[in-house]
């Protein structure tokens, strides 16, 4: 058997009907991650750690204690998120030996349920950022080509899931952070609706915008990360038959790499032919009222909420002083400003957070209501997988074009309104770099569109393993 090949649920089931031990398992993802050291995909990781809890979660099925529905599975955490005693450096120097006193609420979850550390997965320095190239500790690797980028911010996570040393994870996600690494390495990654998942604990960028979420191999353990943090139920199933689905023209599907277009009119038939209503839906304004409010609540929360995420921590050092030790050029550039003359003014702030956000959230309200509709579907992504190095432009249909916002472009309206979304695997480009497909739904509708999301994920092409 290919312990690297199975999911979460398969691996945590197996191991309570006692088909191999935490520790075999572990040994197994261990020896597969040396293998893959190459990816970069982790800025802490300790075999030793990893074995010794192994080793207690079979101590632990061996007494006949009550074993949690993640027993032994190991599982990788955006350096961003508390762990006790762990170094937590949200992948910048200034934070390289800082260890937190407590687990992040989200983390002491999971170890409750019986998930294993197994890292501490890199990430574009303090979350700012999609390409995951860290000046600080290095680019991280996309396992289906390792010349290209996984994405981020939640990058080292994407690479480890995607390339199997892990079977799932936890990332960030403040403007599509976990949705665009899953997109980019073939797996499936949510962000839930804002605030239900604990933001407490991790490294903050803006607590408007920020979650935590997911990322993992499959819908289905997406889902069980989400029960096992929220303590939800899970709906029942959802069918693809009579189903409406969303189709946003214009700002989400125009200018696209014209091979993820076309594969992305290929999904859309499938759908269709399994029984979905697809409905052309239209969200006025959703470009402007992304950018206009989400910018400036970012900017300006993010000197105030790593300020307090720091002074909670008793840490001597704030805001100004970790930007002085950023290494990579666009974040430190971009958070350097906001201590000068570009800084965010308080109305500005107040106008994009109370004027403008509710109103780019009524639009969605006003668009899932009008059109019918349960969720809204688009390409996660306008393009694959970029080169590492293209920091700045990128190229898009022979145009270069800005980095961040052509990435963040589909993903950013939703993070700013609140709703949740999940991008799931939808293709491989021919040169086999995968591609992802994005439902966003209602606010609060997260279990709704899990369920919607597995219908959807089922009809698709499954995608291959990285052939590393």
């Amino acid at each position: 058997m290919d312990l690297t090949a199975l999911t979460i649920s398969e691996a945590a089931a197996a191991m309570q009907r006692a088909e191999f031990t935490a520790a075999s398992y572990a040994d197994a993802l261990l020896a597969h991650g040396a293998k893959l050291a190459r990816l970069n995909a982790f800025i802490h990781h300790d075999p030793a750690q990893v074995r010794a809890a192994a080793r207690a979660a079979d101590e632990r099925r061996a007494s006949g204690a009550t074993l949690g529905p993640l027993h032994g599975v190991p599982l990788a955490l955006k350096d961003n998120l508390d762990t006790a005693g762990v170094v937590t450096t949200a992948g910048t120097p200034a934070l390289r030996t800082h260890r937190p006193a407590r687990n992040a609420p989200v983390v002491q979850r999971l170890l409750d349920a019986g998930a294993v550390l197994f890292g501490k997965a890199s990430l574009h320095e303090l979350a700012y950022g999609i390409t995951n190239h860290n000046a600080a500790f290095g680019a991280v690797r996309n396992p289906y080509d390792t010349s290209r980028i996984p994405g981020g911010s939640s990058g080292g996570v994407g690479a480890a899931v995607g390339a199997r040393i892990v079977p799932g994870g936890i990332g960030s996600d403040t403007g599509g952070s976990v949705r665009i690494p899953a997109a980019l390495c073939g797996i499936v990654g949510f962000r839930p609706t804002t605030g239900r998942w604990s933001q407490s604990g991790i490294v903050p960028i803006s607590h408007t915008r920020d979650t935590a979420g997911p990322m993992a191999r499959s819908v289905a353990d997406c889902a069980l990360l989400d029960r096992v943090v929220t303590g939800s139920t899970e709906l029942p199933a959802a069918a693809l038959k009579g189903l409406r689905l969303g189709v946003p023209r214009g700002h989400f599907w125009d200018h696209l790499d014209s091979e993820v277009a076309a594969l992305m009119a290929s999904t859309l038939r499938l759908l269709k032919e399994h029984g979905a209503l697809l409905v052309d839906v239209d969200i006025p304004d959703v470009a402007r009222l992304d950018n206009d409010a989400g910018f400036p609540i970012a900017l300006y929360e993010t000197i105030v909420d790593l300020d307090a995420y720091l002074a909670e921590h008793g840490s001597a050092l704030r805001f100004a002083d970790v930007v002085a030790q950023v290494a990579s050029p666009d974040v430190k550039g971009l958070l350097q400003s906001l201590l000068g003359e570009a800084a965010i003014p308080a109305p500005a702030y107040r106008q994009a957070l109370d004027v403008l956000r509710p109103q780019l959230q009524a639009a969605y309200a006003d668009a899932f209501q009008r059109h019918d509709v349960s969720a809204l579907v688009f390409p996660t992504t306008p393009l694959p997988a970029a080169p590492i190095g293209q920091d700045e432009t990128v190229m898009l249909n022979g145009q270069s074009v800005p980095t961040f916002p052509t990435f963040i472009r589909n993903c950013s309206p939703g993070s700013v309104a609140g709703i949740p979304g999940i991008s799931v695997p939808a293709a491989l480009t021919r040169g086999g770099l995968p591609v992802g497909l994005e439902l966003d739904a209602p606010q609060g509708a997260d279990a709704r569109l899990l369920a919607i999301a597995r219908a959807v994920e089922a009809v698709l092409p499954k995608t291959p393993p990285p052939a590393l």
